[in-house]
């Protein structure tokens, strides 16, 4: 095995013939480098794709930060080379490393990788590969550093369970902890790799997947998941944080453009809305919000130490948290004069008032994305999306009204019993929200519509549903592209071969490993990457393992049928997910359960949680007061009134 310096050295021969050689050489800003020699525990933190994504990856820099505030622990990066590096590599010999040390990935004794969507898995396996670390678990001895997994993926672990030695469910910012003394322990008892999986398993939060067998019926449908010791857990419940941790602020400064060169920072984790489409508003629930003051400070703090010019206020939903205003207020009033831009990626129509318009229009922006998901009144009532059509058109009103002339709809194709007049009423939507800017700002108005596909994922209530097939996905695409080929709107989709790789991954079972595995051996990799990603190897690599991918994808599930992710628990009852698919069944809506609870079993779950964590550690989702729960009519009245008086001012003018 190479040497760091052996290593280094190849390195100065290769990096001169690549496409940005700053994705692979580290030394940053801000990085941090220990005496490999003097750390008793070393993690390697990978993110399956390029650098350019995985910089941005906020998960991994919390992480990153945590392990290296131990004096025992040291934490590391390395990224998946893009293919001229790659194959540059091979050439020369040279293993997947880190960024910091130059380390091969196969001296650390626990590699990390952050697994937020499905397409990277066969990345994962491309990455053991060139670290020379065995693909499959069960091949790996006691010489070889365990291979842990965390992110939204894992909520379905089992297809990728032949590869991973341990899955993390939930959030890791305690976790991680446990894990690093879990493994300092059974190093210093000198025991074998199967007592450091048993030692692992039994961490609250931690899926040890060879130590359970996965059970199918007759027709292949899965049955059960039985454990191979009597000792091993079942279900996993997912590891939750009862207060959010202070946010990291030494934020590593890139040498070359990142997909977000900005100070990321989390105001809220988890959501009460209950979108019936949506897993991260299911899996991260119950709601936790960091204070204004902890935020301006930890932005003051990050601004002071990486000189990036823009934050983002991240969250699920940025403008439902409480304080959403005071806190842009506050960032305006602290920061005056330093030129930044505020983004809040995430903003529901139903709680984005004119006043936090107003407060964002000294940030640097182009323009606000909105989430309608559909179109149809029918359609919002099956998903469980309260939002009035002329609620937005008031909104894009006050928008446009302010100086913005881009308004970016985002919607998604596909939810169950979906028809083409409710995709129909996509387009109208869509050409409402432009005549309603060109009334305003003339010919600079702009609408971006992006139309994604809808996916059925686990742990919602839409997991019993079926996937649309290609030709209904491509029919409903023909028809959007038809009625949006107007000027000053641009429609972007997802070809509905991604869809279905999507559906896959997300929704197979522990037989799927074999598919991701024949398809990486056939040359599969970057999938997310619609010029590297090929569909024919996938089908291809069904054919070799003998599964029929559409019983993945288009089979209505039957009510009582088992599913492969039931022995992960995300604290939300699978009984109550069945409550609302017959609710959407019947076009019932829910309210924000902020509004009232409904027994999701989120807090009962964690009533143990809450007693370790007494006071403000960490509280349930406030329930609003009756004169509060009217919140979403004021926001409508005040923008309606605020388009009447714009209404009116401009007709002013054309008199004048």
């Amino acid at each position: 095995m190479l040497t760091f310096t052996e290593i280094e050295l190849r390195l100065e021969r290769i990096l001169p013939t690549v496409q940005k050689p700053g994705r692979y050489t580290g030394g940053e800003m801000n990085q941090v480098v220990k005496n490999w020699d003097t750390i008793e525990t070393r993690m390697a933190l990978v993110f399956p794709d390029i650098y350019d994504l995985g910089m941005s990856n906020l998960g991994l820099a919390i992480l990153y930060d945590l392990i290296n505030q131990r004096a025992d622990a040291l934490a590391e990066r390395a990224y998946t080379p893009w293919l001229d590096m790659e194959a540059a590599m091979r050439a020369a010999g040279v293993p997947l490393y880190s960024l910091e040390s130059k380390h091969p990935l196969r001296l650390f004794d626990i590699v990390g990788f952050s697994l937020p969507y499905e397409s990277v898995y066969t990345n994962l396996l491309n990455a053991l590969d060139l670290a020379d670390i065995p693909l499959f678990s069960s091949q790996r001895g006691d010489g070889d550093p365990v291979v842990i997994a965390g992110g939204h993926a894992c909520f379905n672990p089992e297809p990728m369970h032949a590869f991973v030695d341990a899955f993390v469910i939930g959030e890791g910012e305690e976790v991680i902890h446990d894990i690093i003394d879990a493994h300092r322990d059974w190093k210093r008892s000198g025991g074998t790799r199967s007592t450091l999986l048993r030692a692992l398993a039994h961490i609250p939060g931690v899926y040890v997947p060879s130590l359970y067998e996965a059970r199918y019926q007759e027709d292949g449908a899965f049955a059960r998941l039985e454990k191979l010791t009597p000792d091993a857990p079942l279900p996993i419940g997912k590891r939750i944080v009862a207060k959010l941790p202070p946010p990291p602020t030494r934020f590593i400064v890139p040498y070359i453009e990142t997909v977000h060169n900005r100070i990321p920072v989390e105001i809220m984790r988890g959501c009460t809305r209950g979108c019936r489409f949506c897993h991260a508003g299911m899996v991260n629930r119950p709601v936790r919000e960091r204070q204004v003051d902890e935020i301006v400070a930890a932005l003051d703090a990050a601004l002071a130490a990486t000189g990036f010019e823009e934050i983002g206020l991240l969250s699920l939903s940025s403008s439902d948290y409480t304080h959403i205003l005071e806190l842009v207020k506050a960032i305006s009033e602290r920061f005056a004069g330093k030129h930044l831009g505020v983004s809040l990626p995430s903003l529901r129509i139903e709680s984005f008032s004119v006043d936090l318009m107003d407060a964002l229009r000294a940030s640097r922006r182009g323009g606000f994305t909105l989430a309608p998901e559909a179109a149809s009144d029918r359609m919002r009532s099956i998903i469980n999306k309260p939002v009035q059509t002329q609620q937005l058109l008031d909104t894009a009103r006050e928008i446009y009204s302010r100086g913005w002339p881009t308004i970016k709809l985002y919607f998604m194709i596909g939810h169950p019993s979906e028809t083409l007049e409710d995709v129909q009423a996509i387009a109208e939507l869509c050409k409402a929200t432009l005549a309603e800017g060109r009334k305003t700002i003339g010919n600079r108005a702009k609408v971006n519509a992006g139309v994604s596909t809808f996916v059925p994922k686990p742990h919602t209530p839409f997991q019993w549903a079926p996937c649309d097939t290609v030709e209904q996905i491509r029919a409903k695409q023909t028809l959007l592209k038809r009625e949006l080929g107007v000027r000053n709107i641009e429609l972007k989709w997802t070809k509905p071969e991604d869809t279905l790789l999507e559906a896959w991954l997300s929704r197979g079972d522990r037989r799927m490993s074999d598919v991701i595995y024949r398809a990486w051996q056939k040359g599969a990799k970057f999938d997310a990457w619609q010029d590297q990603f090929c569909f024919d190897i996938w089908q291809a690599a069904f054919a070799d393992a003998s599964l029929d991918p559409a019983f993945y994808t288009h089979r209505q599930r039957p009510l009582d049928e088992a599913f492969p992710w039931d022995h992960i628990s995300i604290g939300v009852r699978k009984k109550y997910l069945l409550e609302e698919f017959r609710r959407s069944q019947a076009g019932e809506l829910r309210d924000d359960c902020r509004e009232q609870c409904f027994a999701c079993g989120i807090l009962p779950t964690f009533a143990g949680l809450r007693r370790e964590n007494p006071g403000n550690e960490w509280k349930c989702p406030e329930v609003k007061s009756p004169a509060a729960s009217h919140q979403s009519s004021v926001i409508s009245e005040q923008l309606s009134a605020a388009s009447q008086r714009s209404t009116g001012s401009n007709l002013q003018k054309q008199a004048l």
